[in-house]
């Protein structure tokens, strides 16, 4: 049997500074000749929510596609942060700018002189959607009065910075942290508007500094509920953008805009926390003022480094750690 390619990976903790908090990625910094079905196979084998592997790119100055454990996502916040953190930490890239090739185009990556990451996403996409909130209490284990008084000014709705989210506003932290979504229901309802799961949120926080509490959920891309996620903090502040709800860049919920220049009044920097319910707490910062290309960014840890020894692409045999 020809002995299988050994390729360094590692598991990095993103939107933290504490290992084993955050959002856990796995990254291959060097991919290059890796099969589809290679990568596929890997992300089975780490078991986290997604795992990003990067190759040489003619567009960018590397590539990068991502994994989770049941499909290819087209665009991954903490896999991103977590990737550029750790070639920041082995000396691979400098701080400062650089460019990322995605599935959904090239997108900008800054890195801080303290190793910090943030990313710029695609163009905001937020609409509208007519849905009830009997089927979306349903689907996440919750009584649907939780979003009605929310729901008055703040709707249901399709919301995407480069991968789609169905965002729901909810009322308080405690019906948010009760929630006990029906995987079936919470994949069916998020297929249906054309989404990778549900982002629920609420302004209620556990940290005086934090703008809103989310938690999501994306089972049918083989995640029950992500810790920490940020292309979805990217398209809820997006959304909070659009929907214009700050009044003087305050948490307060300001009137729905009306007119063709709403004064949406987002803070320039927002603070999303989120994990704390699944004990893998961090940190997400947001800016999204404008209606323009949003960008997270936030700390990053690696956990654990070690090798992986990877079968031919024609193998079926289960990776051995």
């Amino acid at each position: 049997m020809t002995d299988p390619d050994r390729r360094e990976a590692c598991l990095v903790d993103a939107f933290t500074s504490e290992p084993l908090e955050g959002n856990a990625a796995g990254v291959l910094t060097d991919a290059a000749g890796l099969s589809e079905t290679q990568m596929r196979a890997v992300a089975r084998e780490l078991a986290v929510s997604e795992t990003a592997f990067l190759t040489p790119s003619e567009a960018a100055d590397r590539k990068v596609r991502y994994f989770s454990p049941a499909a290819e996502v087209d665009l991954c916040g903490h896999a991103t942060v977590a990737a550029h953190a750790r070639l920041f930490e082995t000396g691979e890239i400098d701080a400062g700018s650089h460019t990322l090739e995605t599935n959904v185009g090239v997108i900008d990556v800054e890195v801080t002189e303290d190793g910090v990451v943030r990313m710029t996403q695609n163009e905001p996409t937020v609409v509208e959607v007519d849905e009830s909130y009997e089927r979306v209490g349903e689907a996440l284990g919750c009584d649907p009065n939780v979003f009605r008084d929310v729901g008055a000014e703040l709707p249901v709705a399709y919301a995407s910075t480069g991968l789609p989210f169905l965002v729901v506003p909810t009322n308080f932290l405690e019906q948010l942290g009760d929630m006990d979504p029906d995987p079936e229901a919470v994949a069916a309802l998020a297929d249906e508007h054309d989404a990778a799961g549900v982002y629920a949120f609420t302004f209620d926080t556990l940290d005086a500094d934090a703008t809103v509490h989310g938690r999501c959920f994306a089972p049918g891309i083989g995640i029950l509920e992500d810790p920490v996620t940020g292309t979805a903090s990217g398209a809820c502040g997006a959304y909070l953008d659009h929907f214009a709800a700050f009044t003087g860049g305050s948490n307060e919920i300001s009137e729905r805009a009306s007119g063709d220049d709403p004064e949406s009044g987002t803070p320039e920097e927002m603070l999303f926390e989120q994990g704390h319910y699944v004990d893998r707490p961090g940190t997400v910062s947001v800016r999204a003022a404008g209606g323009g290309p949003p960008s997270i960014g936030g700390d990053a840890v690696t956990s654990f480094t070690g090798q992986l020894r990877v079968p031919p692409s024609d193998d079926d045999d289960i990776i051995e750690a």
